[in-house]
């Protein structure tokens, strides 16, 4: 299929660009790998379907250490993943996410929740289920919040995902 003119030459230039780019990108991809080789917590938070070596770094990088949080709901807080609150007297509303934390760690949670709905069909019958009832940005978020506060718990008890399956919830 021929492309006008000025759309080939673009493209042409786009294609030249990434060319120009692939080498660069293999590099951070090699350095953000190695670098996830040398720490346990990363290794451990791979194991999840779905999470990666950028994923699980940039969530321990982020976060620091698991002991600065009591529980879940304040790491799903400090990454920005909790509803605003619009109150007054008898009204109580919920509105958009608060974006208080770091942009990035939303971002990777968010492609990395929707990679594990792909491959559990546990957390796609959810996902689906929440896409249908509010829309599909309220799902992904919902999904994210899920898997960082189970990345959380996994990370704090020194549980690898078999583990977590096995023994289950952090509840109780």
């Amino acid at each position: 299929m021929r492309l006008p003119a000025w759309t080939s030459r673009r493209r042409q230039e786009l294609l030249e660009w990434l060319d120009r780019f692939d080498p660069s990108i293999d590099q951070l991809s090699q350095a953000i790998e190695r670098e996830a080789e040398q720490v346990p917590e990363v290794q451990r938070l791979q194991t999840h379907p779905g999470v990666g070596p950028l994923t699980a770094l940039a969530f321990v990088l982020v976060l620091g250490t698991p002991d600065r949080f009591p529980c879940g709901k304040q790491v799903a807080s400090y990454l920005g993943l909790i509803p605003c609150e619009d109150s007054s007297a008898n009204r109580w509303r919920l509105g958009h996410i608060s974006k208080q934390g770091n942009g990035l760690v939303r971002y990777l949670l968010g492609q990395a929740a929707l990679s594990v709905a792909r491959c559990e069909e546990k957390w796609g019958h959810q996902y689906a289920h929440l896409a249908m009832r509010r829309n599909q940005g309220v799902a992904k978020v919902a999904m994210a919040r899920k898997l960082a506060v189970r990345l959380f718990w996994m990370w704090r008890r020194e549980w690898d995902y078999q583990q977590l399956k096995k023994l289950g919830s952090h509840v109780g």
